[in-house]
């Protein structure tokens, strides 16, 4: 969500019931295996399979951007969540050691093979803070959105095509809710089709739509086979989507129009999308807490997102991660990713599951961060001394970070993702996780905090693996003094000791400003992706400031190489 909200959570309860961990006398080395157990839920959540509010062709997105067309920027329902208060630091059993006079490695990251200016907020035809900052990269092109426009580029950094409203990728689309600057965006890249999946939620009311559109061919610039698909009533914030085989999976945090609330489970019917037919299907799960804990979903699940050419098996569920904390405003009662698997099958009468699979207990985390004046004000910049000017952290929403980065290596299938945390006392620090799937069993093969003791925090991440293990991870960086908010990069090689990222860290770019502004929101998430030409190279996209100003963010794209890849 683009612009920042506090109202309580009302209406659902923080217990955790009807589940079981095997949990270990103390904390989990920073990395270890750790065997799952198999909660259970109050009961199934039934499918509820529908049909696009609307679907057309649109005219190619090169002329579209031509068009001039009236612009006007949608109210957003208000936000609720959890009031969050820190009650001290309650430590990481799995922060990666070092300090400032003895660095956690020697530098051997490689510096970026290029970085070249993204979007920036001077691009919107509003303010608007933060800017979500999203990208994916494909054969011939990088495609960025943020909040509320997008841009398509070569790979040289050359900008094709925008800085385009997010809204004209709708223009005359029947369902006019999706021709307005609503945000959330989300982009991806299907190298399994060679498609490109451009989307945004709408927040008018009182009908409400995820509005996704899929490229005709590989061209991003080209015609697009646009869709709506209904929410109803529920505000469906935050969505997140994942590629999966047969299906897009699709989860959104959702809010009804009182006290409701839930995290929505989607798939859309994949092979219809891609062929632009009208009838591709939708089926839908809603979690409230009369049928999960609200401990057990929090504030939003991650599908996986398949990186590399080998598919998982035909008929594999999509699997979906969310993340606990027993020191969050949820009830849990103990630290630990909870995963979640869909099935469908898009026969002519169609068949789809969702279960809660396994909780795997972590290292000891602590999400709530010391932040005042507000739950969001949080990290201090150089010369800024009035705390409500401070960044926001983000890290008590209880969810992992965009994206749940998945790869099959034959004999096991594995997922990374992130998430910040307080990693030492008033430090922010990036928890990051490897989970396997062997044998169709969840294991948590590895975990570690990044966080070097050298008073910079590091939030706002991104991971990724390439094909051959390596993993690459990006952050926001910031201190009170010198660093201004700017974008960093770590690694670490497949076979180097479990739990840490070895190669030191590298600069994306430096931030040379501060964020002015009293709205604190810095971003809901970043992306990490690999190219599909070698699967070798990572892309990154974050925000940073190069001028100190009220609303002046600036967004920078940049690649990677690990060694020996």
């Amino acid at each position: 969500m683009k612009i920042s909200r506090r109202v309580t959570l009302v209406g659902v309860t923080a217990l955790l019931a009807g589940a079981t961990a095997v949990l270990s006398g103390g904390p989990a080395p920073a990395a270890s295996f750790v065997s799952a157990a198999s909660p259970a839920i109050a009961a199934p959540p039934i499918p509820t399979f529908s049909s696009p509010a609307a679907f057309d062709v649109s005219p190619p997105l090169r002329d579209l951007a031509k068009r001039a067309r009236p612009v006007l920027e949608t109210q957003l329902p208000p936000e609720r969540g959890p009031a969050v208060t820190d009650t001290g630091f309650t430590g990481d059993g799995a922060v990666q050691q070092g300090g400032a006079a003895q660095p956690l490695v020697t530098p051997s990251i490689p510096s970026p093979l290029l970085t070249f200016e993204g979007l920036r907020n001077t691009d919107n035809p509003f303010l608007v803070a933060p800017p979500d900052p999203v990208g994916d990269v494909g054969p011939n092109n990088y495609v960025e959105m943020v909040n509320l426009v997008f841009a398509v580029y070569s790979k040289t950094g050359q900008r094709l095509l925008g800085p385009t409203t997010l809204g004209t990728l709708w223009d005359g689309f029947a369902v006019n809710d999706c021709t307005d600057l609503s945000g959330d965006p989300i982009v991806l890249y299907d190298q399994l089709e060679n498609r490109w999946i451009l989307t945004q939620f709408t927040t008018r009311g009182p009908t409400y739509y995820n509005c996704v559109a899929v490229s005709q061919t590989g061209d991003p610039t080209g015609a697009y086979y646009r869709y709506a698909f209904s929410t109803g009533v529920n505000f469906p914030d935050y969505p997140k989507y994942g590629v999966w085989t047969n299906s897009y999976v699709l989860t959104t945090r959702e809010f009804g129009p009182t006290t409701e609330y839930g995290i929505g489970v989607y798939a859309l019917e994949k092979n219809k999308m891609i062929n632009g037919e009208p009838n591709a299907r939708m089926v839908r799960f809603f979690l409230d807490s009369a049928i999960v804990p609200i401990s057990l979903m929090g504030d939003g699940l991650l599908p996986a997102d398949i990186d590399g050419n080998r598919r998982p098996r035909d008929g594999a569920a999509t699997p979906l991660v969310g993340t606990m904390d027993d020191g969050g405003p949820y009830g849990a009662s103990f630290d630990a990713l909870n995963i979640y698997e869909l099935s469908v099958q898009w026969r002519a009468n169609p068949t789809a599951s969702f279960n809660l699979t396994s909780q795997l207990p972590v290292a000891s985390f602590d999400s709530i961060f010391p932040c005042a004046p507000t739950s969001r004000d949080c990290l201090p910049q150089p010369g800024v001394t009035d705390p409500n000017r401070y960044l926001d952290i983000l890290s008590y929403r209880q969810r992992p970070t965009w994206r749940l980065a998945y790869r099959n290596f034959g004999t096991y299938e594995a997922m990374v993702t992130n998430q910040s945390v307080e990693a030492r006392p008033g430090t922010a620090g990036v928890r990051w996780y490897e989970i396997r799937r062997t044998n169709g069993a969840f294991s948590l093969y590895q975990q570690g905090t990044y966080a070097p003791a050298d008073g910079v925090h590091r939030w706002m991440g991104s991971i990724a693996m390439d094909r051959k293990g390596d993993m690459g991870l990006g952050y926001s960086v910031v201190n009170a003094t010198d660093v201004y908010p700017g974008i960093r990069y770590t690694g670490r090689l497949n076979g180097d000791p479990l739990g840490e990222m070895t190669l030191g860290e590298a600069v994306l770019i430096n931030g040379t400003g501060s964020q002015l502004t009293t709205v604190s929101r810095w971003g809901d998430y970043t992306s990490m992706n690999v190219d599909p030409t070698d699967d070798c190279t990572f892309w990154y996209v974050n925000e940073y400031y190069q001028t100190t100003s009220l609303a002046g963010w600036q967004t920078r794209i940049g690649s990677f190489r690990l060694p020996g890849c």
